[in-house]
């Protein structure tokens, strides 16, 4: 029997194509696009739900400095972000934020956002859609359609999506009155 002759290796000679150029560049920007998506969305925001019942009240501290108290059959959502988001879908709330708080805080009612720093005040969301915001301590501004207004300590105002009305003053014990003393 003969001996099979070993196999003769021969170099590689590389052929350049374009067609293959282009097919290994999709494949890596397709790589590169996947994950630049879960770097950004890997982390997602985390919003809280605060809700309460026909019997009961909810006192909580949202964020360091950050104090909250919802009243009966109230909700609201809070978004973890910087500024501290607050969305208030239903019924009343009081906000104690403390001078020295870190975060700063952003309430929003329907179109309207409230933004303050250092202050108490609570906010009231109303059947058809005008809510009511009461200042106890320092100042908030509401930026609304119509503008900006700024509500101090001791006074009251109606708002909507489109501006404020019936702005007063009024005694301590009108701001929030719901709330049992702390």
């Amino acid at each position: 029997m003969q001996e099979p002759e070993p196999p003769v290796i021969q170099p590689f000679n590389f052929v350049f194509s374009w067609q293959r150029f282009l097919v290994h560049c999709a494949i890596i920007g397709i790589c590169v696009l996947l994950g630049l998506m879960t770097w950004h969305f890997g982390k997602p925001h985390s919003i809280r739900f605060y809700e309460t019942n026909s019997d009961e009240q909810l006192v909580a501290s949202i964020a360091p400095g950050i104090d909250m108290a919802l009243d009966l059959l109230s909700s609201v959502t809070v978004k973890e972000s910087q500024p501290l988001q607050v969305e208030l879908l239903k019924g009343n709330v009081y906000f104690d934020i403390h001078k020295n708080a870190v975060n700063q805080l952003e309430v929003k009612v329907g179109n309207a956002i409230i933004k303050n720093s250092g202050t108490r005040f609570s906010i009231q969301l109303r059947k058809g859609g005008s809510s009511q915001i009461a200042v106890a301590d320092g100042h908030i501004i509401i930026h609304v359609a119509s503008g900006a207004y700024q509500i101090s300590a001791f006074e009251q105002a109606d708002f909507d999506d489109a501006g404020i009305s019936k702005h007063r003053l009024i005694a301590e014990h009108e701001i929030a009155p719901w709330r049992s003393p702390q």
